[in-house]
């Protein structure tokens, strides 16, 4: 089973690539229909991409000072 998504993965993504790559629904056989996974994945995508943009910030942040 696929390990689950948590937003500290957002640390491995070097490209918009890698963004599909890490994602993954380890309970896509689960879900009632495809819509419903593709839903979650739209969220834990969301998810990491807030990440990326909090991490950004507080670099830019640091490298001001």
């Amino acid at each position: 089973m696929p390990r689950r998504t948590y937003p500290t993965d957002a640390g491995r993504i070097e490209q918009a690539a890698d963004l599909e790559d890490i994602v993954q629904d380890k309970r896509v056989d689960w879900r009632a229909t495809g819509a419903k996974a593709r839903r979650r994945q739209r969220r834990y995508k969301n998810l990491l991409t807030q990440q990326l943009v909090k991490g950004c910030i507080d670099m830019n942040e640091l490298d001001q000072t």
